[in-house]
């Protein structure tokens, strides 16, 4: 997709946003294979920064903590009550708060460049730290 976008981008001004996570900060137990795809994600960001240096696209990366979306219903493969758990307690962050937040990145002016975003709850400290409320 990048590669696309950036036929087009060398052109004229644009802006990538790659969505990765907090598990691309702070790995976590039993998470290996989802936390090295998060590393990647931001290795690939900041190589992307590097080679389009000099030119108007602006990188971004997007790095959120406990989201409330299907991702847990599909991790657990369908178990929504395995999915319910992983919020239980918190207050996750939603969707639209994720979207807003990209958007702030996206509307910037053209030399303002928001390196990297990076969202939690007020329930989370860090990629395995949650306080839950009893």
């Amino acid at each position: 997709m990048t590669r696309l976008v950036l036929q087009h981008s060398l052109r004229e001004p644009g802006h990538i946003v790659n969505i990765g996570s907090v598990a691309g900060r702070w790995a976590y137990p039993n998470g290996a294979t989802y936390v090295t795809s998060k590393f990647a994600v931001r290795g690939f960001t900041r190589a992307l920064r590097e080679d389009l240096l000099g030119r108007d696209i602006r990188v971004t990366t997007v790095d959120a903590g406990l989201v409330e979306t299907e991702f847990s219903i599909v991790r657990f493969r369908g178990d929504t009550d395995k999915a319910k758990a992983v919020y239980e307690g918190t207050r996750p962050l939603v969707a639209e708060d994720v979207a807003d937040c990209i958007m702030f990145a996206l509307t910037r002016p053209l030399h303002v460049v928001v390196d990297e975003l990076v969202l939690m709850t007020i329930d989370q400290s860090s990629g395995a730290r949650v306080h839950r409320r009893t």
